[in-house]
Order: structure tokens, then C-alpha cells, then sequence
């Protein structure tokens, strides 16, 4: 027998279908409590508001469970590589080699972006921060790839599309960067793999003979892995609802990255390299700062300990945990503010405050000290945190096109003032 919810308004009772999930969540399916009732539900953030049916990603945040279309995300950083991972996440299956191979030789064939885009590089100042540059860019597609905008596209344009953003993708995260330091642009070497191009475009200098170090390359896949989808997030949902006026996938994934950029979302790892900066100019009094963070009336909290979602542990920081570890080691970074990051880190692994509290190291920790030790600028590291999260953008993208899902019209609950007459002018 079906399950059913019961909700009572005014003396009259309102039966509604109770929904249940593969992993056994359950929700309740009000779509139509407007129309049964006359009423709506007020929820603010969405917090306890269910906005679709997805078949991606699965996050059980009391569990520390994160899993992409089944498969367990520690399973996935250790045996795949990123664009595996992307292929799955979109297409909804592990693919075999040869899919592979067609998919990352499409991919290296639209690395390669139109010369009049770098006029519009041109336009921005170096002040310019680059989560705007890169959303801008990755926006003007639609100019340049007009065919997009059509909201009936066939399949295999649809393709060409996702081929199109995850090619992109790291050009114009690279550009970015480079128009900030004000230095010419690199072009991918598509003799290299996805993070290797893009590393080799970041870092290269005119004329130079880069080479791009393994380990970090390794790494630097390992955290595009990581957050490579997050379930129904801010700039996930931001995705989904401009996609779901039939705007193109570059406008819809355009309005994500700008979603990413608000600090209260994308810029978790930029707090923690900033708070550690603090700590440094303070004299780098490790324990000072610590016993701040166990006074609650300090106003004080570590930046990248502890998870909004995951109550327990952060099942992305283990695994990220040891790529930072092999990167400081490689390249034996010799910085005071990684050396106070290790410390804290110490500290928070071992302390009785903290563990009981679940305060645990969590990805924007150790992806801080990452991109730090790698000498990325804090500003770029958003930029960074946006090429990890393509893959989810588009599959979620995807997913809502075919499901053909209605366009999002949130209701709200008007509290202003009641209607009044007009006054002319003269007369207020």
C-alpha cells in the first residue's frame, strides 16, 4: 500500500504521496497543495524543500557518505581519473575504453577557443577578479556557438555542447589567471592530459620548456574528482533553474559559476588560506588561536573544520589529506603559513575539543594548502573549485532537459502593505 502524508488546515485534511528513495529518503510529494488547498509551504533557503528527483549523486551527511551515480567517492579518486568520472556523472555509466578514448580525443579536438573571445579577454582589466572573467567567457559561447540557444537541440549537438564546456573550461580558467597577472596567454598543448594542459597553460612562460610535475598533476585530478558534484547545492540548483527556462547549457552553467563565486558557497578554501594569513601576521601563536576557537564568546572559528552537510566526517578531506601531503613533500614548499596549516591540522586530529565536536580537517582545508603550495593567488581559487564542478553542472543540466522538468517559479508569502490609494505629489 502506498504511502501517504496527512496535513491539516483549517479543520480540513489534505492527503498528499510520500516518496521514497533507492537510499530510503523519504519526501512528501506536495506539487499539488496549491491547487488541493489554496496554500504553500514557506521554507527559507530551500532547506527542507525537495525541487526535483535526481538519479547523480547520493550525500548522506550524518554517514559521511558521498557517491556519484553508486559508485563510492573513495572508490572513484583512487581508480579513475576526472574525466572518467565526468563521462559517468553525464552519461550515467563508467565508460569502456574506447568511449573514453572518443570522449577525451572530442574533447583535446575543442580545446582550442575562437580568437575573437581573446578580445573580449582583452577588455578586462588585470583587476578584473577572474570567477568573473571566467563566468563571461564561458557565457559568450552562446555568440559564438548560436545553435546552442535552440531549446529543441538533437542529441548529437547536445554532445557537441558538453564537449565544448569541458574542453573550454580550463583555456578560460587559464586566461583568467593570466590576464590578472597581467601575462600573455598560453594555448593547450594537447599532447598532455586534462590537468596537465591545464597546469602547462597556467604556469608557462613564453618560450619555456615546462614541465608539468606528476604528482601535482595527480593531485590537482584528485580535487576536480572531489568536487565534481555535490547534489542539489546552491549553484547546482542555480544551474538547474535557468536551464529550466530552456536557456542554453552555457548561460545555465554562466549563471553557476557566478553562484560559486558568492563567498558563502565557493570561497570555503579562500578563508582558510586568509585566516592562516592572519594567524602568520599575528606572530603565528598556533595555541593562541586554537584556545580562541574553543571560546565561544570570541566570535572566532577555524576556517575548513567541520561540514554545513556532513555531521560526522568529511569523506573528501581523507583522501584529499594524502594528495597534500604528497604535494608539500614533492615539492618541498618552505612557507610559514602552510607550516601554521599543518599545525592546526595536528592539533584538530588529536584534540578532545575537537574531536568530540566532529571538527574535523575538512576538503577546503587541505584544498587550500593545495592550491597554496602550487602558488595559485586565492582569487583563482574559486576559479579552480568551478573546473572540478563542470561535470555535475552539465549532467544535472542534462538530467532536468530530459526529464523535461517545468520551469522553477518558487512561491513566496507577500507580507507588504495592502492596497492603498494613490497620492499625487503635490499632495505628500
Amino acid at each position: 500500500m502506498a504511502k501517504t502524508a496527512q496535513l491539516i488546515i483549517d479543520g480540513k485534511t489534505y492527503e498528499f504521496p510520500v516518496i521514497v528513495g533507492t537510499e530510503n529518503e523519504t519526501a512528501v510529494d506536495i506539487s499539488d497543495l496549491l491547487e488541493k488547498s489554496g496554500a504553500i509551504t514557506l521554507d527559507f533557503g530551500y532547506k527542507n524543500t525537495g525541487a526535483t528527483k535526481s538519479a547523480i549523486t547520493f550525500l548522506d551527511g550524518d554517514k559521511g557518505i558521498l557517491r556519484y551515480r553508486g559508485y563510492s567517492i573513495e572508490d572513484l579518486a583512487e581508480k579513475s581519473t576526472f574525466l572518467e568520472v565526468a563521462y559517468l556523472l553525464i552519461f550515467g555509466e563508467l565508460p569502456t575504453t574506447d568511449q573514453l578514448n572518443k570522449f577525451s580525443g572530442d574533447i583535446k579536438n575543442h580545446t582550442m577557443v575562437h580568437e575573437d573571445i581573446k578580445k573580449i579577454l582583452d577588455g578586462f582589466p588585470s583587476s578584473s577578479h577572474p570567477m568573473g572573467v571566467l563566468a563571461s567567457l564561458f557565457c559568450a559561447q552562446t555568440a559564438f556557438y548560436p545553435e546552442a540557444l535552440d531549446p529543441n537541440r538533437a542529441a548529437e549537438g547536445v554532445y557537441l555542447s558538453i564537449v565544448r564546456s569541458l574542453a573550454k573550461m580550463p583555456t578560460f580558467a587559464a586566461w583568467a589567471f593570466k590576464n590578472a597577472v597581467g601575462h600573455p596567454v598560453n594555448y593547450p598543448d594537447n599532447r598532455l592530459d586534462y590537468c596537465s594542459r591545464f597546469l602547462k597553460m597556467l604556469y608557462a612562460l613564453p618560450a619555456e620548456d615546462y614541465h608539468v610535475d606528476p604528482v601535482v598533476a595527480d593531485a590537482l585530478d584528485k580535487l576536480l574528482i572531489l568536487h565534481a558534484d555535490h547534489e542539489q547545492n546552491c549553484s547546482t540548483s542555480t544551474v538547474r533553474i535557468v536551464g529550466s527556462s530552456k536557456a542554453s547549457i552555457y548561460s545555465s552553467i554562466s549563471a553557476g559559476i557566478n553562484a560559486l563565486w558568492g563567498p558563502l558557497h565557493g570561497g570555503a578554501n579562500q578563508e582558510v588560506i586568509l585566516m592562516l594569513e592572519a594567524i602568520r601576521k599575528d606572530g603565528g601563536d598556533t595555541e593562541k588561536w586554537i584556545n580562541k576557537a574553543k571560546d565561544k564568546n570570541s566570535g572566532f572559528r577555524l576556517m575548513g573544520f567541520g561540514h554545513r552537510v556532513y555531521k560526522n566526517f568529511d569523506p573528501r578531506a581523507k583522501i584529499i589529506k594524502k594528495a597534500a601531503d604528497d604535494v608539500l613533500k614533492k615539492l618541498g614548499v618552505n612557507d610559514p603559513v602552510l607550516e601554521i596549516a599543518m599545525k592546526l591540522e595536528e592539533v584538530a586530529l588529536r584534540d578532545p575539543y575537537f574531536i568530540e565536536r566532529k571538527l574535523y580537517p575538512n576538503v577546503d582545508f587541505y584544498s587550500g594548502i593545495i592550491y597554496r603550495a602550487l602558488g595559485i593567488p586565492v582569487d583563482m581559487f574559486t576559479v579552480m573549485f568551478a573546473m572540478g564542478r563542470l561535470p555535475g553542472w552539465i549532467a544535472q543540466w542534462k538530467e532536468m532537459r530530459e526529464n523535461k522538468e517545468p520551469i522553477g517559479r518558487p512561491r513566496q508569502v507577500y507580507v507588504g502593505q495592502k492596497l492603498r490609494p494613490y497620492v499625487p505629489i503635490a499632495k505628500r
